[in-house]
């Protein structure tokens, strides 16, 4: 698999989202995202096998100064991802299923390939318990297919940083997806 420029073998698997390739939609939020903050406390929100919280990890290599939540409800995927970590010798990558994050973490980064076909409600519900919870500064990458609703989803952010103090916009465009940031 190749991530973030290089050539890496990784565990993957047929349970997970994406189990036997790199998503195209997270191909391009990984092309269209600033490198991470070096400190801090980023999150892989919906991690799978990783890819996501991995460059992460690559990009920003220090350890003892950020830590990287590679966060879902799957435990396969949080497995995959633990060993692929492993494998990279990635440490300060922290698998987690959402309860097991303490509510007072806040986060100077979060990217997300985010699960929209869960529906409308259980989306909205999804980001309004994670967005609120970067850090003063801290930016959010999501990215959504434009036939999957991403331009709506931009407009209802947007509205909801009225009351949660973020604002919200498009940075990219490719492939049929957007790239949406969140920034406090």
């Amino acid at each position: 698999m190749r991530l973030d420029g290089r050539e890496l073998e990784l565990v993957t698997a047929p349970s997970v989202f994406s189990g036997d390739r790199l998503d195209l939609g997270t191909a391009v939020l990984l092309d269209a995202v600033p490198d991470p903050p070096a400190d801090g406390e980023l999150l892989d929100l919906g991690c799978g096998w990783g890819p996501v919280a991995l460059t992460m990890a690559l990009r920003s290599p220090e350890p003892t100064t950020r830590r990287v939540w590679a966060v879902d409800v799957n435990e396969r995927a949080r497995d995959l991802t633990a060993t692929n970590a492993a494998s990279l010798g990635l440490s300060g990558i922290r698998t987690a299923a959402p309860e097991d994050v303490d509510d007072d973490v806040s986060f100077s980064a979060v990217w997300s390939n985010p699960p929209i076909r869960i529906g409308k409600p259980a989306l909205h519900a999804l980001l309004l318990r994670w967005l609120p919870r970067l850090a003063p500064g801290g930016s959010a990458h999501l990215v959504v297919a434009k036939d999957l609703g991403a331009d709506s989803l931009l407009r209802w952010i947007g509205e909801q940083g009225e009351e949660h103090g973020w604002t919200a916009h498009r940075t990219a465009s490719r492939k049929g997806y957007r790239v949406l940031e969140v920034s406090r």
